[in-house]
């Protein structure tokens, strides 16, 4: 690793911009955007459907970054934080794999630079501060029965899922169910992620609900008087971190709102502080395209001018082969037919980004059980679903080097004259619209069924106003569908809404499809960390 200030320097950022955490991460002052100078392109990764088998895509984008410098361009990834929880669950760490990973990957992954925690102590000041009011009688109507605001951890732990708090008597707290949720799942993490600086962080804080009046009037953080409090918690948390990748290109690191009931994606300043100072920046959207990208574009992109120049969507023939049917513990063996009928998976998603008007590259994650009779099926698929360009990489094993060919790919992609984008429905869209276009247009659905409580709770959100805001789909990651058992590309279907909330200071609707944990639980057999001889974290 080279020392952080080199790397910043390397950027063209001043001293005065740059706070060191140590000698191998820093954080970066917002003075070092420069929207009106921004020479960058952006490049979104995104994937298939995810399956046990895994697609790689962080591992992807460091490659590719690692590549674009091996081309001599000024090239930088952004990344999501990752989360301590699913560091100890099934995931791991979330700083790539083999030769392209981002590093001081074991102070990444556990603690970094405190974000999760400044996260959760705002989140969990704006709670006591939430029953304290409502205890003491301070806003009329609001009762302790009235507050929606849980509690975050940032652990997966199943036993505070659903619990009672309050003991109840004079001087404690009334009995009540309420529950914790993973800190990633934060409201106020989606709002970091989608701030673009104090200003506008304070307005999203402030517009936060916590809960309503027994009139039905929303109790927001402003109401509270929690906002200046949650910006001094939160004042170095704003600021992007600095890192690197193993072959030294920069790396912003910042943010990480849940892909599932948020956006699943990096900070908005990291990408705006990135473009300003870079050729190529990568950055990646959580999950598949049907979840991250159809996100990053509706909630992302649109509103702070970061439509990607090219999409990289990656895929493995493993993972082909398990949407077409294959059984995890058969993924070794080679089976031409798999991979002809879990293309249709491929071919959906690839039409999905092409709707938007943007180029695809299709990037081919290798696996060293892969046969060039199934690696070119993949190819020859992709290619008539309308993929600019399918490439074989191979950065895991190789690094940037292994990723020339991608790179090349992308270059040639972004290199294409400027495009026009188009969004699946208008921004004055009734949800019910909005959702039925993401029904048909991504999910592959023939119409969309909602449940008495959904629309009853979506006819009061439109009452209160938030009826023009987007929607952030909340559904399974493992199926373009509602279910998870329905792999490839499902189509014909009637999808289910249950559930609807609200995200008000991120900015967001988000309708529920099934059943979406907020607090994950650990696997059988947790991912165990230890220090070695030298004092560094491994296992992650």
């Amino acid at each position: 690793m080279q020392p952080i200030a080199e790397i910043a320097r390397r950027m063209g950022l001043n001293d005065s911009w740059v706070f060191p955490y140590g000698r191998y991460k820093a954080k970066i002052s917002l003075d070092a955007i420069r929207d009106g100078d921004r020479p960058g392109k952006l490049v979104l990764v995104t994937g298939m459907t995810p399956t046990p088998a895994g697609e790689g895509k962080t591992t992807v984008t460091i490659g590719l970054t690692q590549a674009l410098g091996r081309l001599g361009h000024r090239a930088m990834a952004t990344l999501r934080e990752p989360s301590l929880g699913p560091i100890f669950g099934i995931k791991g760490g979330g700083t790539g794999g083999g030769a392209a990973r981002v590093v001081p990957e074991d102070e990444i992954n556990v603690h970094f630079t405190g974000d999760a925690h400044a996260v959760a102590s705002a989140h969990n000041l704006l709670a006591a501060l939430a029953d304290n009011a409502a205890q003491r009688g301070r806003i009329a109507g609001f009762s302790p029965a009235n507050i929606t605001w849980r509690r975050v951890v940032d652990m997966e732990d199943r036993a505070l899922r659903s619990i009672v708090t309050g003991l109840g008597g004079t001087v404690n707290a009334p009995v009540r169910e309420s529950g914790f949720d993973i800190v990633a799942a934060s409201e106020i993490m989606a709002i970091l992620a989608l701030a673009t600086g104090p200003d506008d962080l304070r307005r999203r804080l402030s517009a936060t609900v916590v809960g309503f009046t027994s009139e039905g009037q929303p109790v927001t953080a402003d109401d509270l008087q929690a906002v200046g409090s949650m910006m001094a918690l939160l004042r170095d948390a704003i600021r992007p971190n600095l890192v690197q990748t193993q072959e030294g290109q920069p790396v912003l690191v910042h943010a990480g709102p849940f892909g599932n009931i948020a956006h699943g994606c990096n900070s908005v300043i990291a990408d705006r502080l990135a473009l300003s100072h870079s050729d190529y920046v990568v950055t990646e959207a959580g999950f598949g395209a049907d979840l991250g990208f159809e996100k990053f574009m509706h909630i992302k992109a649109r509103f702070n001018d970061l439509a990607p120049s090219a999409v990289v969507l990656v895929a493995t023939v493993r993972a082909v082969k398990h949407h077409g049917g294959v059984r995890a513990r058969d993924l070794n063996s080679p089976n031409t037919g798999a991979v002809s009928d879990g293309m249709s998976n491929v071919e959906h998603l690839v039409g999905v980004v092409r709707s938007f008007g943007l180029p695809v590259v299709v990037a081919i994650n290798n696996f060293p059980t892969d046969t060039a009779d199934e690696v070119s099926i993949v190819k020859e698929k992709a290619e008539a679903a309308g993929a600019t360009a399918v490439v074989e990489c191979s950065v895991f094993r190789d690094g940037g080097e292994g990723g020339i060919d991608l790179a090349n790919a992308v270059l040639s992609a972004c290199a294409r004259a400027p495009h026009d984008v188009s969004y699946l429905y208008p921004v004055d869209a009734r949800i019910e619209d909005k959702v039925l276009a993401l029904a048909r247009g991504v999910y592959g659905a023939m119409d969309v069924e909602w449940s008495a409580d959904a629309r009853r709770r979506l006819r009061t959100y439109e009452e209160l106003g938030w009826g023009d805001l987007p929607v952030c789909m909340a559904k399974t990651n493992l199926s373009i569908s509602h279910n998870p058992r329905l792999m490839g590309r499902p189509s014909g279907y009637t999808f289910r809404v249950t559930d609807v909330r609200a995200s008000v200071g991120a900015g967001f609707i988000y309708p529920v499809s099934g059943a979406i944990s907020t607090m994950p639980g650990l696997p059988g057999t947790p991912r165990t960390l230890d220090l070695n001889e030298d004092g560094r974290i491994v296992g992650v």
